[in-house]
């Protein structure tokens, strides 16, 4: 970025004992990485575009292109940056093929990825409640966006999603923004609110069906159903969505890679 100054040489590696307990140094590409990251979230680089080569990010940050490269590496790693053989490196969104369904594990028994329609219940600004201001880290009553829709295979109702969004991050997001969408949500949010969903964690539990849930969902009350229950963070690791979603598995499963 204009004005960046020149990193010093990367110092050896060495242990917090063998320096006698002094201050730990980053090495040199986890530094080009941070101002990398601080780049995206400024939003120098939208979602989508590309970012500079690899010889100009050498030279802006004064490093090797091995040091930049090394970052980058890093940072396709963790779907921030997306490579593509002969036409270089580019910022990724959650309308690539490969990020699309990033945060549903929700997978069809007949294999393949998910495939599902999407019905909207409602769509309304509200004053949080004390547990959803404390998930996206907002003082009680602070405005938020709560939506509430299907998610369909066919006419089959298969997830009931529950959103609550950062009230002040998505203004004039509407019913009807969302019934004329098409595309990802979170590519929704991208595009028009300039937020972007880089990760996200989860808790998982089982539970039985409540009356208006099995309607809402075509199954008998009592019903086993998954309850996952997602917050989904933005560059600085600030929490803006809190997702709770009952998945009716009985022609889908809950899949996951683990390393």
């Amino acid at each position: 970025m204009p004005g960046t100054r020149a990193l010093a040489p990367e110092p050896p590696e060495q242990s917090a004992g063998a320096m006698g307990g002094g201050p730990a140094f980053s090495p040199l590409y986890q530094q080009i990485k941070t101002l990398l990251l601080r780049s995206l979230q400024a939003g120098e680089w939208q979602p989508g575009q590309a970012i500079p080569s690899e010889a100009e990010l050498a030279l802006r940050f004064r490093v090797s292109q091995g040091t930049v490269r090394k970052a980058i590496d890093e940072l396709a790693a963790e779907n921030l940056l997306l490579r593509r053989q002969g036409k270089g490196t580019f910022v990724s969104t959650h309308d690539e093929e490969q990020t699309r369904y990033r945060f549903l594990r929700l997978a069809p028994d007949a294999g393949g990825p998910p495939n599902l329609a999407r019905r909207l219940l409602q769509c309304h600004r509200m004053r949080s409640s004390g547990e959803v201001a404390s998930a996206l880290g907002l003082a009680p009553g602070a405005p938020v966006v709560e939506v509430r829709r299907l998610l369909l295979d066919g006419e089959r109702p298969v997830v009931l999603d529950d959103l609550w969004l950062h009230g002040e991050l998505f203004k004039g997001l509407t019913g009807e923004v969302l019934a004329q969408w098409r595309g990802p949500l979170y590519r929704l949010f991208e595009l028009q609110f300039s937020v972007r969903m880089i990760r996200a964690e989860e808790k998982i539990r089982a539970v039985a069906a409540g009356p208006e849930d099995a309607a809402l969902l075509a199954v008998p009350a009592g019903s086993p159903l998954l309850l996952v229950e997602r917050r989904s963070f933005t560059y600085g690791d600030r929490p803006v969505e809190l997702r709770r979603g009952l998945y009716q598995t009985d022609h889908h499963h809950y899949r996951n890679e683990l390393s």
